[in-house]
């Protein structure tokens, strides 16, 4: 499971114009689902998000994590965030998880976030998403349960 972490001070998702989701300061977390993910990944990242210190606190940029705010969550799907650039000049998603995988799994991350008594708003699974944000920094993050950077 790979995500691209922002801290924001507000994120929104858009579909069709219409509003589907908005957070105010917090974390947009756009997740991309790998073929070989699984629940060890889901325990992995959520794990990993809930106690990320990217927050200032006590005079310090990077301090608090989201449960000592008690900030919120943007999950947004993002299969492209797989997509592998080293060879020819389009991405390939071969390393992504099927559609009914990806989704099963991104809905178990946002009950695991959520079960961390995280507000958790959501962008719309395998739809075309406007997704806003202002960036706090800018701070922004990648994530890969698989890799260590």
């Amino acid at each position: 499971m790979r995500a691209v972490v922002q801290r924001v001070k507000e994120a929104w998702v858009r579909v069709d114009g219409e509003e589907v989701a908005r957070i105010g300061v917090g974390l947009l977390i756009l997740v991309g689902v790998a073929a070989d993910d699984g629940p060890d990944d889901v325990a992995f990242l959520a794990q990993k998000l809930a106690h990320l210190r990217v927050f200032a606190g006590d005079g310090r940029l990077m301090h608090l994590a989201l449960l000592d705010l008690k900030a919120e969550v943007l999950l947004v799907s993002q299969f492209t965030i797989l997509g592998d650039c080293r060879k020819g000049r389009r991405p390939s998603f071969d390393g992504a998880a099927t559609p009914e995988t990806a989704e099963k799994l991104y809905e178990d991350l946002v009950q695991v976030m959520a079960g961390y008594g995280l507000r958790v708003a959501t962008g719309r699974f395998r739809q075309m998403m406007d997704v806003g944000l202002i960036n706090d920094g800018p701070v922004t993050l990648l994530l890969d349960s698989k890799k260590v950077f």
